[in-house]
């Protein structure tokens, strides 16, 4: 998944915040109505503007960024 299709980083939006493209739903917001046990179709229906690809690239994303913090704590 090319989650770079999706989500973009612009300091002009959300201070920074990844969003997906087009929105101003960052990838944490998202995250965060999933933990609270929305399911992906109730987000597809409350933000029309997504697609099951943006919901795909936030996962492909976020388990990058994990990726990333777990090889840096392992440095120290």
């Amino acid at each position: 998944m090319n989650w770079q299709k999706h989500i973009e980083i612009n300091p002009q939006i959300l201070v920074g915040k990844p969003v997906i493209k087009g929105t101003r739903l960052s990838v944490e917001f998202l995250l965060d109505l999933l933990a609270n046990h929305w399911t992906v179709e109730q987000i597809l229906e409350n933000y029309p503007k997504l697609t099951r690809q943006d919901i795909q690239a936030i996962f492909a994303f976020s388990s990058i960024r994990q990726k990333r913090i777990i090889s840096l704590c392992t440095l120290s």
